[in-house]
């Protein structure tokens, strides 16, 4: 028992939880910005496939590291878009044309790897985004040493959740996008373009998306492979609903998902066996599921989401 607690107290610990957390971040702020625009998105899971694909092959081609980010935030914007269209646009049921995007962005991004590389059996590698090594932070206890190995997109994540809370809580902007997901009709009223405010919240959403799909082959591995997304995507769709759409508990349930899922690695180790691993791989999962039981009766919904606004009816 001791040494299951001394896991906790362990920077390498906490380390893992915020490398697991990061592309978690992103997918849930993403998810949030659609979400509070009214629009449900569930092509995240192929949004993170595409970003992962489309950032990975272009560094591997030849681009730095950093315009790799911007082809993958491009890319997920461009699926975005295209999900606007089919529902915002065509007025189309999102949950269809979610899984819709799912589906081709997976399938393109599968294809577009064998296609690149008929022949390969292995992966081809890439030189990954590096730990910046802050060594001013390792005076403090536990989280400086954790924070200081970090790469620079764990950071973009930390600021891109403060930048999302700023917009939506203190600009025009955010109320208009607030405003179009809780009552598209009085948006409408005053003026502004509800279709213009769900595509371009989309568009925004979906590429902070493909920025998380982009930290797995770009930071935390240095490869695309199959499979690698592995649900994260599902998981963003429930995180959103835990942090009832709030950034700051956006980014508290991702680090809590990846504290878990750190954690039941461990546990394997200490357990040797004795326990079949299958059943340390359902905790995270059990966890977030009893996390989001607990507040999901008191979230406060944005009263539009997935309804689609047609001007003129009520």
């Amino acid at each position: 028992m001791s040494a299951a607690f001394e896991i906790l107290l362990q920077a390498n610990f906490w380390a893992a939880a915020i490398r697991i957390a990061t592309p978690l971040i992103f997918g849930v702020l993403g998810a949030l910005i659609c979400e509070r625009a009214g629009v449900l998105n569930l092509g995240i899971e192929g949004i993170f496939v595409a970003g992962a694909m489309a950032g990975w092959l272009a560094v591997y081609l030849g681009l730095p590291l950093w315009l790799g980010v911007a082809v993958a935030a491009a890319t997920g914007a461009c699926l975005g878009l295209l999900h606007g269209c089919l529902t915002v646009i065509l007025g189309l049921s999102q949950h269809v044309a979610g899984i819709g995007i799912t589906l081709f962005a997976t399938s393109a991004s599968y294809f577009g790897y064998r296609v690149a590389f008929p022949t390969v059996t292995t992966p081809p590698r890439i030189e990954p985004f590096q730990p910046l090594g802050l060594t001013w932070l390792e005076a403090v206890p536990i989280v400086g040493p954790a924070l200081s190995q970090q790469t620079a997109l764990t950071w973009l994540a930390f600021a891109a959740v403060a930048l999302t809370a700023f917009v939506l809580g203190k600009t025009p902007l955010g109320l208009a996008i607030r405003a179009v997901g809780d009552s598209p009709a009085s948006v409408d009223a005053q003026g502004l373009s509800v279709a213009r405010l769900r595509m371009g919240a989309l568009a925004a959403g979906s590429a902070l998306m493909a920025m998380g799909g982009a930290f797995l082959t770009m930071s935390a591995f240095n490869a695309f492979f199959f499979g690698m997304i592995n649900g994260r995507g599902w998981v963003c769709i429930a995180l959103t609903v835990f942090a009832s759409w709030r950034p700051g508990k956006a980014l508290l349930g991702a680090l809590l998902f990846g504290a878990f899922d750190a954690y039941q690695l461990r546990l394997q180790t200490l357990a040797g066996g004795l326990v079949p691993s299958q059943l340390f791989l359902m905790l995270p999962y059990l966890l977030s599921i009893a996390a989001l039981i607990l507040v999901a009766r008191k979230a406060d919904y944005p009263r539009a989401l997935m309804k689609p606004y047609i001007k003129g009816e009520r």
